[in-house]
């Protein structure tokens, strides 16, 4: 490729509304330009890594024995309907009708559609596993589409649908995927983890995040550095703080605690740790024709709610915050001075798993200014129903017992589910097996954000000059920049030979013959990240030199002038196979 031939849109200042590095250094180096909010076009720079990032995908997808295929990004109701979640998916599904009244989606994902295609074409175990996979434009209709492409409305995937004859077939098929997308983000020379997560809106029994970590990432991970222990923070088990329940050594006493609603006021106020009072959250379960159940969930003060956990409990699938008059029903006072001793009315309560090993613990008395010391399970208080109910902090046990857990932030770039029969029972996806009785097909999922690696892949590699792409989805391998191609006979004639021996080797090069002034030249690529540069000048063709720079060197390297074309390959070369070797993927 020559630069006079190719589209280079590079920016001096990024667009006001850019929040992230990769959002800025993408708009600033010509990759993306936005439409309408969350929704963007990939420029010639951008979508050539794109397409790179496509093809490792593929071809590991090929090599793990999936079947490509493609599936309509509009998709009819009657299918989502069929599986429930016409209603259940919120407003991030785009609906709409055609000029028939008739209703669709834009698709954000195709469990329904591939169930669709397995039911009518799957009839025996002899079919079975097989593994479609596509590459697709997606839409989710985001209330706050931002970070540019990292959470866009309108994006492209790779996502693939298992489907086997029993558990045992479906364990093999996700652990081929597993290994398959191991094997894609340490091609692509990305830092990951592979993370228990939660299931969310897709459903399903099992499920595992890879997340790029980046400091700049909208998760944050718990993971041990002493094993390979790592999971979501939404998922991730926390243990009790407090191995055994002490005896009670205090008598319960109501004691005034005068506007000191938090629990850090009243715990600096009664002169005792944070971590010996109760932070009371009060949830609420609507009754279809009666009044609501009000919950009482218990943490211990310094600790926060985990929801994702909370919604797994039974009879709490459906919870929301109760309001402030449900509040003043059932306990009697506004927030900020709530317990389980003394309600108005009945309400369940649910301690925590280092709560319930508590004693001599502070609660609020139901009564405004009021708490109650000294109060202790089994003796002030019925035991309480305990489940896992916090979000994990730096310092806790890891669950593996191998250590300690610390918290990194990471960028989702793919997820893998294990969804068992949770469609091909709600749309009836049966084959016959070896005894001709039917069966429900058992379903995995398995979704990467191709152009949300980009974006990740940036957070992860970026300096102040700009983006520093790992080889293998760079947009080029190799810049050529000669310092005067339009004015010198000597640098453009050699300028042209180097090209054309990289392009017959096979490297991904660009040669910019646009002459511009070096500084000009420089600022473009680094701003667009390629790796590799060589710079022909006539004062190095006059000592048989071209100087060679890696993005990542802070000095150039002189090299013989017919050896140029050997060096550059040579360390193209290393560095696709030193971003392989330097990534360490962390599996559960």
């Amino acid at each position: 490729m020559k630069a006079s031939r190719f589209f280079i849109g590079t920016l001096k200042e990024a667009p006001a509304d850019a929040e992230v590095v990769s959002h800025k250094l993408m708009v600033r180096a010509g990759m993306i330009r936005r439409v309408a909010g969350g929704i963007y076009s990939y420029l010639p720079v951008g979508l050539r890594s794109v397409r790179k990032v496509e093809a490792i995908v593929r071809e590991e997808m090929n090599r793990a024995g999936a079947l490509e295929v493609l599936m309509p990004a509009v998709q009819p109701a009657e299918l989502w309907q069929e599986s429930g979640r016409w209603t259940q998916y919120g407003p991030e599904l785009l609906r709409f009708k055609d000029r028939k009244e008739s209703d669709f989606v834009m698709g954000p994902t195709h469990e329904e559609v591939v169930t669709d295609i397995a039911r009518n074409q799957i009839k025996s175990y002899r079919q079975l596993p097989v593994n479609f996979y596509q590459i697709q434009t997606k839409f989710r209709d985001e209330i706050r589409p931002r970070f540019g492409v990292m959470r866009g409305r309108e994006f492209t995937m790779k996502d693939a649908y298992s489907f086997d004859k029993d558990q045992a077939g479906l364990e093999a098929s996700y652990r081929k995927m597993f290994d398959a997308y191991v094997r894609i983000f340490t091609r692509i020379g990305l830092e990951f983890r592979a993370v228990t997560a939660d299931s969310g809106a897709i459903g399903g029994n099992r499920s595992q995040e890879f997340h790029v970590i980046a400091a700049t990432g909208e998760d944050d991970i718990a993971y041990c550095p002493n094993s390979d222990f790592a999971a979501n923070v939404e998922a991730a088990e926390a243990l009790p703080l407090i191995a055994d329940r002490a005896a009670p050594s205090e008598p319960m006493k109501k004691t005034a605690t005068p506007g000191k609603a938090k629990c850090e006021a009243v715990a600096e106020y009664l002169n005792i740790p944070l971590e010996r009072t109760i932070k009371s959250i009060v949830l609420a379960t609507d009754n279809e024709g009666a009044e609501p159940t009000i919950w009482l969930l218990m943490l211990r003060g310094d600790h926060e709610l985990n929801e994702v956990k909370t919604g797994k409990l039974p009879g709490l699938a459906n919870f929301r915050f109760a309001t402030e008059q449900e509040i003043v029903e059932w306990f009697g006072t506004p927030p900020g001075y709530l317990g389980p001793i003394g309600t108005k009315k009945p309400v369940q309560v649910i301690a925590d798993r280092t709560v319930a090993h508590m004693s001599d613990f502070v609660v609020g008395s139901n009564e405004v200014d009021y708490h109650t010391t000294g109060v202790n399970w089994g003796r002030d208080l019925p035991e309480p129903t305990v489940a896992d109910i916090r979000n994990v902090r730096p310092g806790d046990p890891s669950p593996d017992g191998k250590g300690t857990l610390d918290i990194c932030r990471g960028i989702e770039v793919g997820h893998v589910f294990q969804l068992g029969t949770k469609y091909s029972d709600a749309m009836g996806a049966t084959f016959l097996d070896e005894t001709g009785k039917p069966q429900s097909m058992m379903m995995g999922c398995y979704g990467i954000g191709i152009t949300r690696i980009l974006g990740a892949a940036i957070e992860q590699n970026y300096d102040e000059r700009g983006i520093i792409w790992p080889e293998a989805i760079a947009p080029f391998e190799i810049v050529l920049c000669p310092m005067g191609y339009d004015r010198s006979d000597a640098v453009r004639e050699a300028a042209d030979k180097l090209y054309a021996q990289l392009v017959e080797a096979g490297v991904d090069v660009i040669l910019d013959d646009r002459g511009e002034r070096p500084g000009v030249m420089f600022a473009d690529w680094e701003l667009i990240g390629v790796p590799h540069r060589l710079v022909i000048g006539d004062r190095g063709l006059k000592d048989g030199k071209i100087e060679y720079q890696g993005r990542r060197d802070t000095e150039p390297t002189l090299v013989p002038t017919g050896e140029a074309a050997a060096f550059a390959r040579a360390r193209i070369q290393e560095g696709l196979e030193g971003g392989v070797a330097a990534n360490r993927p962390v599996e559960v």
